[in-house]
């Protein structure tokens, strides 16, 4: 039976490192860019446009899963502004409040139409699953030597941006997610009472499975992306400490 609930388990694995090595990069990376600079609007500026392609890929998915769900837009940027709890938010779309089913695939849609992206080209362009596999199994030989292999593969360096930008900004913002938790508590309701029903052993048999499967799928494809931080992180964060020793200048 815990095989039936496997996908669950790298699911929550997941999460948590992914969107630790997302803001630590990107912390990172705004570090780098304004020692260099000197200047917070340029860095504010050359930050969105190194994301660029993640960015309207994040909003363009909210604006066209609101079309299809017949939900009414307003405005849409993608210039970089700053909010008043000190993020940068880099982008928007306003959409009209719906109901919560609605609301909560507006609010998913960057992470679908991202893992899809990411899907893509960590698959089928880097071939990262063979990396994620041999990480999984501990084989950190195998996995670093094939780390060393990745820029061989023709326009690598375009793909790998891609998937790094796409990846590092389909996570859905707090006020993407403002549905979620309202449809969670109507969805475990609905389940909890067909379990009170009887339905809980047909429910593992039959729907399980498939749950299953889907959460081992969005695991590895977090895999994936997380992977490609790691990757990005070190070298990083190893240039801010070099300009700060050589400046005198550091930023946190």
């Amino acid at each position: 039976m815990l095989t039936q609930f496997t996908g669950l388990f790298w699911f929550i694995l997941m999460i948590p490192p992914l969107v630790f090595l997302q803001r630590l990069l990107h912390r990172e990376v705004q570090a780098v860019i304004l020692i260099t600079t000197r200047n917070p609007p340029l860095t504010v500026g050359l930050f969105s446009v190194l994301f660029l392609p993640g960015v309207l890929l994040h909003e363009m998915s909210h604006f066209l899963m609101a079309k299809l769900l017949g939900v009414q837009t307003g405005g849409f940027s993608i210039i970089p502004r700053p909010l008043q709890d000190g993020r940068l938010q880099l982008g928007y779309v306003e959409t009209a409040k719906s109901d919560l089913v609605r609301d909560s695939l507006i609010g998913a849609a960057p992470l679908i139409a991202g893992s899809l992206a990411v899907a893509y080209v960590g698959i089928y362009q880097l071939h990262l699953n063979s990396l994620w596999d041999v990480f999984r199994n501990a084989q950190f030989d195998l996995f670093w030597m094939g780390v060393g292999l990745l820029p061989q593969i023709k326009d690598f360096y375009l793909w790998f941006y891609l998937a790094f930008t796409v990846s590092s900004t389909m996570m859905p913002s707090a006020s993407d997610r403002h549905a979620w938790s309202p449809l969670g508590l109507w969805v475990t309701a609905l389940l909890a009472l067909a379990i009170l029903a009887g339905a809980g052993p047909w429910m593992l048999e039959n729907l399980a499975p498939i749950l299953n499967d889907f959460l081992n799928s969005v695991a590895v494809l977090f895999g994936l992306s997380a992977m490609v931080h790691a990757i990005l992180v070190l070298p990083v964060m190893l240039v801010h400490r070099i300009l700060t020793r050589v400046t005198g200048v550091d930023v946190r």
